[in-house]
């Protein structure tokens, strides 16, 4: 049996720090509260847990083999940054949720095809933690309860956080400010994406 310590350590480093799914999450939470940004979680998870074991079993190679599909991911997830920051910058001012919706639960699953953080958390995850000596099933299992455990609660945070800050938003000059930061850093992680 391996030891989960080193993994579970790595995953909530990887998964409490700040990334495109965080600053989502902040923003969804803020404007249209936790429950509603609960299927958004939920997708994000979802989509992140399939490509980790979508790797496992054997994804990995196709981008070793075709690094220009990695690079069009980079750009795609930039380029999809950088309309979620102009449909935040979009809501400015307005009350909460009125302006738009959340992420769908569809939305937020595919979206880890073109985030970069969530590539290198699966390929590292796959790469090193990934039993060797457990029968294949087995081992995708075992990354799969890890990730619930760890991970799903992680993002939750975010999510809570930016559900935290509604009441506290409901003035349209902090709105604006809120909207104007999180769209700043989805351009910022966007920019570092592909530089």
């Amino acid at each position: 049996m391996p030891d989960p310590f080193p993994f579970a350590t790595y995953s909530f480093v990887m998964a409490i720090t700040p990334g495109p799914n965080n600053v989502m999450l902040t923003a969804s939470g803020a404007s249209f509260g936790f429950r509603r940004t609960l299927p958004t979680m939920l997708g994000m998870w979802t989509g992140h847990t399939s490509m980790t074991v979508a790797i496992a079993l054997g994804l990995g190679v196709v981008f070793q083999r075709w690094p220009l599909l990695h690079d069009t991911l980079r750009w795609a997830g930039a380029s999809y940054l950088l309309y979620l920051a102009w449909r935040l910058l979009g809501a400015r001012g307005s009350a909460a949720g009125s302006a738009v919706r959340p992420i769908s639960f569809l939305e937020g699953a595919l979206f880890q095809l073109v985030n970069p953080k969530a590539w290198v958390m699966s390929l590292t995850t796959a790469a090193l933690f990934l039993p060797a000596d457990w029968p294949l099933a087995a081992g995708c299992l075992y990354l799969v309860l890890m990730s619930l455990l760890v991970n799903l609660p992680c993002i939750a945070v975010w999510a809570a956080f930016g559900s935290s800050l509604r009441q506290c938003l409901e003035v349209p000059s902090r709105r604006t400010l809120f909207n104007a930061t999180m769209a700043a850093a989805l351009v910022g992680t966007g920019v570092l994406m592909v530089r």
